[in-house]
């Protein structure tokens, strides 16, 4: 079966804490490499970096545009997992 990322995420995230459990988590460097070095006995690993670019903060989104967004909710706890997927098709490359 086949899930969507956000579920994967939240699947993942019980092995995130386990990793990290009894550990001080003294910086993001720290919090980085705890979530790398994420591994289940099923073979699953983790990629995880960084990310240091500067966003803006206090953005107002208004009510018309969340109504826009195309949100594909799973069956499962659709308010937790789900996708937004683009409001147009992406033009094909030929």
């Amino acid at each position: 079966m086949k899930f969507p990322r956000a579920t994967r995420q939240h699947r993942l995230f019980s092995f995130i804490t386990q990793n990290w459990r009894a550990k001080p988590l003294l910086s993001y460097r720290v919090i980085v490499e705890l979530i790398g070095a994420t591994t289940t006995k099923t073979g699953l690993t983790v990629r995880c970096e960084l990310d240091n670019n500067p966003y803006p903060k206090a953005i107002v989104v208004s009510d018309e545009d969340m109504r826009r967004l195309n949100i594909q909710r799973a069956d499962f706890h659709g308010e937790w997992n789900y996708t937004i997927a683009p409001s147009t098709p992406a033009p094909q490359s030929g």
